[in-house]
């Protein structure tokens, strides 16, 4: 059940817009895209959890490799949204990162 969109901006400056989804919740296979697991603070603004792309069928699930972490720092949703080209997965992913350490441990979910 979709719950709204969000835009997330990169270290660039560029927003990227996300589809909401309340955890848990399944996509099927082969759709490519990038994914925030992501919680709300106090104020109701979105923390992220842990930043990732790949395929959504595969990375939204219990079979994770972060799985088990990103439980355990609250995650409530995931933000998504298709991108086919890997290229521009990746940068945006990067991107996002640069701007949001946050989602690197120990804080968040992501290595370093």
């Amino acid at each position: 059940m979709e719950e709204g969109t969000y835009n997330w901006i990169g270290a660039s400056g560029r927003e990227y817009i996300y589809h909401i989804h309340s955890l848990p919740v399944n996509f099927n296979l082969n759709q490519p895209g990038n994914y925030i697991y992501a919680k709300a603070n106090y104020s109701y603004e979105w923390i992220p959890v842990y930043i990732g792309q790949g395929d959504l069928g595969e990375r939204i699930s219990e079979n994770h490799h972060q799985a088990e972490c990103i439980r355990a720092k609250g995650a409530t949703h995931v933000h998504v949204h298709l991108n086919a080209s890997e290229a521009n997965r990746v940068s945006e992913e990067k991107d996002l990162l640069e701007n949001y350490t946050n989602a690197y441990k120990p804080n968040g979910c992501n290595e370093a």
